[in-house]
């Protein structure tokens, strides 16, 4: 059935990688009878991003690129970003792609065959991979007791047959997620008590939302033929990235997580482990296993952070009722 959508894109400051981004999804496959746009949101963008999506926009007849419509948002906060999103979509189709993702050939006609074939389903996932390069050090491909899981590059993957994804199994983030805009008059918009602002390494507005809608009854289908590739930051492979991104990552399911710490208190395990992890750390000998256990040191005190976190707004709630 043909159909309209509509591919939001909110950027900060990454003009290069907004331009790879574009570059692929005007290289994908267009299925016949489906109209496409583009809405990107630059969110309080200093950089070249304005011009460069003027320039675009007036060469896109020239080039037959993909129509493509532009709203400024000055306040920083991806989730600012996002809501402005919703206020200026029109279509029942939505589909989101981040900023430092490329898109496969096939991607365009992944989405819009999903939004046919399951007529049923409110959200649709795809695959997310890391686009490696054959750059990237020899770790981050390690399977063995001290790898580093989740790796700072995002990646979703459940497999080559497509599915519904039940509540309580896995749930997408927003990289590489569709869904039917119908749906934000039951969800309502993005919180912003999470999301990075700039670049800082905050996240889970899109975890948080999901979570929103499953538990309102929203279905959830797989579709393995969505693919997106994630651009490889060698910076995030760094020793600090990853501490600080283990850190605001646990910080951020604590506080998704109503039963962790919900008294307001930290949980005792959570001072036991912080503390075991420190000890292996100050004491491994290789490198694989000190790196590991920084990182694990790091996520133990992202758990305690979220619930400090969660609790600070809970008081912060009650003095302003």
């Amino acid at each position: 059935m043909p159909g309209e959508l509509t591919v939001v894109i909110c950027t900060h400051n990454r003009v290069g990688l907004l331009g790879r981004t574009l570059a692929s999804l005007n290289a994908a496959e267009r299925p016949s009878g489906w109209k496409i746009e583009l809405l990107v949101i630059p969110n309080a963008c200093t950089d070249t991003t304005v011009d460069f999506l003027r320039q675009y926009q007036a060469q896109a007849g020239f080039r037959q690129s993909i129509a493509l419509h532009f709203a400024e948002e000055p306040n920083a906060g991806k989730s600012r970003a996002l809501n402005l999103a919703i206020e200026l979509i029109r279509t029942e189709a939505v589909a989101y792609v981040d900023d430092d993702h490329r898109v496969d050939h096939a991607y365009l006609a992944g989405v819009c065959g999903a939004f046919d074939r399951y007529p049923d389903a409110d959200l649709f996932c795809g695959r997310i991979i890391p686009d490696w390069d054959g750059s990237e050090p020899a770790w981050v491909h390690d399977t063995g007791a001290y790898r580093i899981y989740p790796l700072p590059v995002p990646r979703f993957d459940l497999g080559e047959q497509p599915m519904r994804v039940e509540p309580g199994t896995a749930t997408p983030g927003g990289g590489n997620l569709c869904l039917r805009s119908s749906l934000f008059g039951k969800v309502g918009g993005f919180s912003l008590d999470f999301g990075p602002t700039g670049h800082d390494l905050g996240g889970a507005e899109d975890i948080e939302w999901v979570k929103r809608a499953i538990g309102l009854g929203a279905i959830v289908q797989y579709v393995p033929e969505m693919v997106q590739y994630h651009y490889v930051d060698r910076e995030r492979l760094r020793l600090g990235y990853l501490m600080r991104k283990s850190y605001q990552r646990s910080s951020s399911i604590v506080r998704l997580a109503p039963d962790v710490g919900a008294n307001g208190r930290v949980p005792a395990y959570m001072y036991r482990k912080t503390f075991e992890y420190l000890l292996s750390a100050l004491f491994s000998l290789g490198a694989d296993r000190r790196r590991f256990y920084l990182v694990r040191l790091a996520a133990a005190l992202g758990e305690i952070h979220g619930v400090l976190k969660r609790r600070e707004g809970r008081l912060e709630a009650a003095r302003t009722e």
